[in-house]
């Protein structure tokens, strides 16, 4: 996040370059300072003692209140000028970003939204390393718990799948609600693991009773699709990445899971959510999430 008034000095909030060498003599220093030991080698890496886990918690607590001093400081000087980085996932781009930076365009023409495309699950280590000032990010396994003090979240949509079947399968043409159990033995098309529309489909068929046998492997719903209009398997889908597909090709219908749902929220290092210049850009997202038919 750059104004016209400060460049933010992102380094001075971590250990500062030079190597593993200079990393060593800083931990040293601070080991030396606090009289702990922080770190013991644990196999091939090192992991942190319950003295440097303790500190590790106080740093957390520092650098959100560092943020919150930043937002005051910037909110005194009227710094309502600059560039916030924004990243975000496919999906999320087109349903509340895009809108947003439109809306912004008006309301806050001097803000300049820089917009990175980014998984799911790749945003939020952008956002507590430095490379972003917001996330739009979906809940998935391994994420920072929604209790984390290192970040602030706000709720933004709450996204559907739907099942997506060949036009031959035999639900494709009834009405309401597919149960997932129904498609236990079915070859099934979805993402990689790691992705987490991937850990949306295991949990909706583990609470369905079942592990789906999944044949066929595609990050790209495009590609998802057009293996379910071939007859290759079954599918759940993103409400919102079917729009745009051959929908006269496959047959879509809903769950009746509660758990085949994307979570999505926008997030930011705590006490940041305050500053003059992403303050406007988390209002014009919650304003767009608002407008869909599924919010938060």
């Amino acid at each position: 996040m750059r104004s016209r008034r400060s460049r933010r000095p992102r380094s001075s909030r971590r250990w500062s370059g030079g190597g593993p060498s200079a990393v060593s003599q800083q931990l040293a220093a601070l080991e030396q300072e606090t009289g702990h030991t922080l770190l013991v080698r644990a196999g091939r890496g090192v992991r942190l003692t319950a003295a440097g886990e303790i500190l590790l918690t106080h740093a957390d607590a520092v650098l959100a209140q560092l943020e919150r001093a930043e937002a005051d400081l910037a909110a005194y000087s009227s710094g309502a000028a600059g560039e916030v980085t924004v990243a975000a996932f496919a999906t999320g781009i087109a349903l509340v970003l895009a809108p947003a930076v439109a809306a912004l365009a008006g309301s806050a023409p001097d803000l300049r939204v820089r917009v990175l495309d980014a998984e799911g699950d790749a945003s939020l280590p952008m956002l507590l390393d430095g490379r972003a000032d917001i996330a739009v990010a979906v809940e998935y396994r391994g994420a920072p718990r929604a209790d984390d003090r290192r970040l602030t979240r706000l709720p933004l949509y709450a996204e559907p799948f739907d099942a997506v079947l060949p036009l031959h399968h035999p639900l494709a043409a009834g009405t309401g609600p597919v149960a997932v159990a129904d498609l236990a033995a079915e070859p099934w098309i979805g993402p990689y693991p790691g992705n987490p529309c991937h850990d949306v489909v295991l949990l909706a068929c583990e609470h369905a009773g079942f592990q789906p046998r999944l044949v066929h492997s595609s990050d790209d719903f495009r590609a998802v699709t057009a293996l379910a209009s071939a007859g290759a398997g079954v599918a759940l889908v993103p409400r919102s990445a079917l729009r745009g597909t051959e929908s006269d090709a496959i047959a879509v219908r809903p769950v009746d899971s509660a758990l085949a749902t994307r979570r999505v929220f926008a997030a930011t290092r705590a006490g940041a959510e305050l500053h003059p210049l992403i303050r406007p850009v988390l209002t014009a997202l919650a304003t767009a999430a608002g407008h869909l038919d599924h919010p938060a």
